[in-house]
């Protein structure tokens, strides 16, 4: 999505359902620091990485949008502010990539390979934490924060 200086940044933080607490933290530290930002946590609306990050975005005050792979809102995270069912299942993804300037992977099983794979494919900028390097061309970081401010960079030296 290119950039309109006028608007927010939308920031999309992906990651698994199921992953270890350690990863959970560095996700709810990626969703304060989107908020600290002041930019827009898009994520696929459900639990474990999604729902941490959207946890540490309303803690800083920061809005949340989920793009929800059903067709109700009832499976939604409590940290939504923006619910969007689409009923896509897991092509969904696609649509959550595409709605964002920059990616934050974090952990993450074959939806968030995939959510990467649409990412490289489409040139969106996408950082990592202990998370999926298809063709050792990913950049990584060792936090959540680390990859938010990692991510801003890159998207301010873009045209």
């Amino acid at each position: 999505m290119e950039i309109n200086r006028n608007m927010k940044i939308q920031i999309g933080v992906i990651g698994g359902r199921e992953v270890p607490e350690e990863l959970l933290e560095e996700a709810r530290s990626a969703g304060r620091t989107v908020a600290q930002k002041g930019g827009i946590l898009l994520c696929g609306g459900l639990g474990g990485v999604m729902e941490a990050a959207c946890r540490g975005a309303r803690e800083a005050g920061g809005l949340t949008v989920g793009i929800l792979p059903g067709s109700i809102g009832s499976d939604a995270n409590p940290y939504l502010d923006l619910i969007i069912p689409t009923g896509l299942g897991v092509a969904r993804n696609a649509v959550l990539v595409q709605s964002c300037h920059g990616i934050v992977a974090v952990g993450g099983s074959y939806g968030t390979l995939s959510e990467i794979a649409f990412a490289m494919q489409l040139n969106i900028p996408l950082v990592a934490v202990r998370s999926w390097d298809p063709d050792g061309t990913v950049q990584t970081a060792g936090s959540g924060r680390e990859a938010v401010e990692r991510l801003y960079r890159i998207l301010e030296e873009r045209p």
